[in-house]
């Protein structure tokens, strides 16, 4: 069950608690991310199977979330 009623800020906030480094790349309303340091072995995993998995459009509203480049 989502804890805040948001499936895809709870997907990228538990990547984040997993220590996810990845970070949002927002340019003219399209959206990819950047990762410059390494993910821990079990953010990775989380990333490949619950995240990078799901259909482009939803995959996209998850990184939204991350922290931005410009937050780091």
């Amino acid at each position: 069950m989502s804890t805040t009623g948001n499936r895809s800020k709870d997907l990228a906030a538990k990547y984040i608690k997993l220590g996810g480094r990845r970070r949002a790349v927002l340019d003219d309303n399209l959206v990819s991310t950047r990762e410059w340091a390494q993910d821990t072995a079990e953010a990775e995993a989380f990333w490949r199977h619950e995240i990078e998995s799901l259909p482009d459009a939803e995959r996209k509203d998850v990184e939204k979330f991350l922290p931005g480049i410009n937050a780091v």
